[in-house]
């Protein structure tokens, strides 16, 4: 079994809590309270351009190789899914750029930053939230909701090219071979970052 599958075989019953949170199963059933999505949203777009940013940090760490890939996906986390945050604000009322950040999203970026000083730990550490969005997605797409709005968020994480991308950060922290348990604890603290992600603040 490869790094990433092992991590991924950890990370599979944080996916199965993340499903059964209330802000997840609301979006799977269509009916999440608009404000709930609202305050999330605000607070992805704020992580998110911290995200861009622990790209950015692993890139100059990163072996040639894979320079390109880092640039790709700092690129497609800017344009693509602030796209998406940007096109829905409108459709809830979300204050994008008034927004600040909330305890979970602090301590999930300060996180992730961090572990970015280190290019095979910080990996693994960014590791969560693209295979577990691809996850959530794979899995909200069997039975996608019927409000478009969520709809088009549930077919955002399900897309085809967002699992490329996170297959290709597999591929990279197999690649590089970090030590494993340190590899483990960061995945692992990672995924709960994401669970705790989804209380969001009111």
């Amino acid at each position: 079994m490869t790094l990433a599958a092992h991590l991924e075989k950890l990370g599979r019953p944080l996916v199965e809590e993340q499903l059964e949170h209330p802000t997840v199963a609301g979006i799977a059933r269509g009916d999440l309270d608009e404000a709930v999505f609202r305050s999330w949203l605000e607070q992805d777009y704020l992580f998110l351009h911290d995200y861009v940013r622990v790209f950015s940090r692993l890139a100059w760490q990163a072996p040639a190789a894979h320079l390109g890939d880092l640039v790709d996906l700092a690129h497609s986390t800017y344009h693509e899914e602030l796209s998406l945050h940007r096109s829905l604000s409108s459709e809830f009322g979300a204050d994008l750029d008034g927004a600040e950040k909330g305890p979970a999203c602090v301590a999930y970026t300060g996180f992730l930053l961090d572990s970015a000083a280190s290019y095979g730990e910080g990996l693994a550490a960014l590791y969560p939230c693209m295979w577990g969005y691809s996850t959530l997605g794979k899995r909200l797409a069997e039975n996608p909701p019927a409000e478009p709005r969520y709809r088009r968020w549930v077919d955002t994480y399900a897309d085809p090219g967002f699992a490329e991308l996170t297959r290709r950060v597999a591929h990279m922290i197999d690649e590089t071979a970090p030590d494993r348990e340190a590899a483990e604890r960061a995945f692992l603290e990672g995924m709960r970052h994401e669970l705790a992600f989804w209380d969001v603040p009111r």
